[in-house]
């Protein structure tokens, strides 16, 4: 199972994720090139004391979105190893100068399942 609502994702956890991805810079949409690179990332909602940066530095997932086809794809190997509940996750973009943005930030919950 998984469910959509704007940008938040709730998907059974161990489930095969295919969602299209597009791509928004600066309001408008846009074609990435050949050397433009898509990146998806999901990290625990737990932050430091101070709350200006994650509890954990390292990703739980980080995969590279195809330009071709701007499919997210999350394998159930991907999600079976995490616990259930709500992550925070975020989608940006490294443009071939290098420049970065950061075009959705959002959460994806991990549904329970019974195998």
């Amino acid at each position: 199972m998984v469910k959509t609502s704007g940008n938040a994702i709730t998907m059974t956890r161990g489930d095969t994720l295919r969602l299209r991805v597009g791509v928004v810079v600066n309001g408008e949409e846009y074609t990435p090139e050949e050397d433009d690179v898509i990146r998806f990332a999901v990290k625990h909602q737990a932050m430091n004391a101070q709350k200006t940066e994650y509890a954990d530095t390292t990703p739980l997932i980080n995969t590279t979105i195809p330009n071709d086809t701007l499919i997210l794809t999350l394998r159930p190997e991907d999600t079976k190893p995490l616990g259930f509940g709500t992550y925070d996750y975020d989608v940006q973009i490294t443009f071939a100068d290098g420049t970065v943005d950061t075009f959705i930030s959002s959460t994806i919950r991990l549904m329970k399942e019974v195998d």
